[in-house]
């Protein structure tokens, strides 16, 4: 990392760095034009931190896109486009990146946004600001990274608003809507504040004076589509418990569901005695790749998502992990390649049954227990 990479340490004091060496990093790139990556499937965290990661940049005249490759299909977020008319540049392989002269990963540093970053480094775009609440992952060389263990990044950005980044305005409407994004992205990356700690309290009640209630009301009562429903009731029904482990295969589903998986882990780790979910499922994007996708949710504490994930999911060819994580949650990505598409239910049926046997066997093998892994 370069030299004015903020350090973990100093940004747990709460000195103020941070939030100087950002405005250092925006000032000695001012007049440009930034593409801010969020991650595949962004969450209100991610959506949010890049909107007010915009606003932000503007104040150093600096025009930012914010852009992620794969889909937002969770109600929840689908609102908070909306409502809040956010503007999202969904990424594919005919886009032309080679115009931006720097990219800012938020919520994310590049491996759930592979395609994006690998796109940006063909066209030689550096990485200048990494802002993340992830393990680090050591997949970019920014010029900037702040990373730290916070319930969310919308935290981190919260905090610079509150240092002075944005003199923030309830008159002006891009602040409210940044405030209400940001506390949106709180409140649901802390699970409604049962995960929060002191650092995300505080940027709450400074967010409370700008936010606009009504709004975040609305964005947060978004019911479960009949679809959702039917893929948690899928997840329940098919659940394995090991050693207070809930671990769930749900074999092929649509694109626009993706988002269904994280929300069928938060509910299976509900269930009594149960300490950690794991819900996994292959899904196919728009030009028929496959990938096995995965959710991780645990209340142990001893557990280390990030550390899971990748001890036991491993790297890919050219050594990058499948996955990581956060505090009490992680996801992995794993390209199906070559055994891809396919006709017929019975090739799709023998697929399943081949991958489904070897993530379940994998996970065994990472608790330390021995059991056949067949479905």
């Amino acid at each position: 990392m370069k030299n004015n990479e903020a350090n973990l340490e100093t940004e747990k004091t709460g000195s103020g760095a941070p939030r100087s060496e950002i405005a250092q990093v925006l000032e000695a790139h001012r007049g440009e034009h930034h593409i801010i990556v969020l991650q595949d499937f962004p969450d209100p965290d991610a959506i949010s931190s890049g909107f007010a990661h915009r606003i932000i940049s503007a104040q150093f005249n600096i025009e930012a896109d914010i852009v992620y490759g794969g889909r937002i299909s969770h109600q929840q977020n689908i609102a908070l486009v909306k409502l809040l008319g956010i503007e999202l540049i969904h990424h594919d392989e005919l886009m032309d990146v080679g115009h931006y002269d720097g990219a800012v990963f938020v919520d994310n540093q590049g491996t759930t946004a592979e395609g994006i970053a690998q796109a940006l480094e063909a066209a030689s775009v550096p990485a200048l600001i990494v802002v993340d609440h992830h393990e680090a992952q050591e997949r970019l060389e920014p010029e900037f990274s702040d990373i730290r263990r916070t319930g969310a990044v919308a935290t981190i950005y919260a905090e610079y608003l509150e240092r002075g980044l944005i003199q923030m305005d309830k008159s002006q409407k891009d602040h409210v809507m940044a405030a209400t994004a940001l506390m949106h992205g709180i409140i649901t990356d802390t699970g409604n504040f049962v995960l929060a700690g002191p650092e995300d309290f505080q940027a709450a009640a400074f967010l409370s004076r700008f936010r606009d209630a009504d709004l975040l009301e609305q964005i947060m009562s978004q019911a479960r589509s009949k679809q959702t429903m039917e893929i948690i009731r899928q997840a329940l029904g098919d659940r394995v418990i090991v050693e207070n482990f809930s671990i769930a295969g749900i074999g092929y589903l649509r694109a626009e569901d993706r988002d269904v998986i994280p929300q069928a882990a938060d509910f299976l780790l509900t269930e009594e005695n149960v300490h950690t979910a794991i819900v996994y499922g292959i899904m196919a994007s728009d030009n028929q790749e496959e990938a096995l996708i995965g959710s991780m949710r645990t209340s142990k504490i001893t557990i280390d998502p990030d550390d899971f994930i990748k001890e036991g999911f491993g790297k890919d060819a050219v050594g990058h992990y499948f996955g990581g994580g956060k505090l009490t949650a992680g996801g992995f990505e794993i390209p199906v390649g070559f055994l891809s598409g396919g006709h017929g239910d019975e090739y799709r049926d023998l697929k399943w049954q081949v991958y489904d046997a070897q993530v379940r066997q994998r996970i065994f093998n990472k608790i330390g227990i021995e059991r056949e892994a067949n479905p």
